[in-house]
């Protein structure tokens, strides 16, 4: 039997609980299909330099990935985030590296910036790409 003061402290993380995991699947419904598309002319100037990022302590690998972001703009752009960022404003992948992006901490950004940016090394199209994410992250 769990006492009153147990009861009371749980409450705030099945709050929390309840609140997040019902957006987190609407989120994942609603990113399946749904990848942007990339705007003509897009480029990856908005995506954070390796400079501002070193500044912030980031970690090479990391900045690599900012790196082949600002390389791929057409690709990024082109991709849904599937962390849930695009529930709060972000456009795309592309997004996430910008300065208001999450992508510095966020595995899920990462994650998906891995894949593109070394499926569109190989020669993969967009499609492709988006489903090997979709594969990976869906």
């Amino acid at each position: 039997m769990i006492d009153r003061r147990s009861f009371l402290k749980a409450i705030p993380g099945a709050a929390v609980a309840l609140a997040v995991l019902p957006g987190h699947a609407v989120a994942q419904r609603r990113l399946r299909s749904d990848h942007p598309d990339p705007r003509d002319g897009i480029t990856g100037d908005g995506v954070i330099s390796a400079e501002q990022l070193r500044t912030e302590g980031i970690p090479e690998e990391t900045i690599a990935l900012y790196d082949g972001m600002r390389q791929i703009p057409e690709v990024a752009d082109g991709l849904a985030c599937y962390c849930g960022c695009m529930l709060l404003g972000n456009r795309s992948l592309l997004t996430c590296f910008h300065p208001e992006g999450m992508a510095r901490g966020c595995l899920i950004c990462q994650g998906e910036a891995r894949i593109a940016i070394r499926r569109h090394a190989e020669g993969q199209s967009l499609e492709q790409i988006r489903r090997a994410i979709d594969a990976r992250f869906g």
